[in-house]
């Protein structure tokens, strides 16, 4: 039997976790093969500003409005605007949103970089 070449989830049936962004839900994190994974976040009130070296990040937001703080600048969202954050640029939304993060490579947890100032650490390490 050929393999699919596809993959589908429903976001309901996906279990929430805890980051430092707020409480997420995964698809497609663990596909051993997938290029991207798609992320819906219930932003927190006061998220961790974070970067990363070689994810890029697409954010779509899906309901609220806000802001979405991208090094240093204060960029105002709404429902359906989508910003694209390239590696090495701090950011942390601002505001109660909810939104799909689309991760380009997929989600991995080593690549979430803190400044001193900003590091939340559980443990030995910053959480995400």
């Amino acid at each position: 039997m050929p393999m699919k070449r596809y993959e589908e989830v429903t976001f309901s049936g996906l279990a929430e976790q805890d980051c430092s962004c707020g409480v997420v839900r995964r698809a497609f994190a663990d596909s051993q093969d997938g290029p991207a994974s798609v992320h819906l976040l219930d932003l927190a009130e006061e998220p961790v500003s974070h970067y990363h070296r070689k994810t890029t990040e697409i954010y779509v937001i899906l309901e609220g409005e806000g802001h979405l703080e991208l090094d240093g600048d204060l960029v105002p969202v709404k429902p359906f605007s989508a910003v694209m954050i390239k590696p090495g640029c701090r950011h942390r939304g601002i505001g109660k949103l909810k939104l799909f993060n689309i991760s380009v490579p997929r989600f991995d947890p080593e690549d979430f970089y803190y400044d001193d100032t900003d590091v939340t650490v559980v443990g030995s390490k910053p959480v995400h």
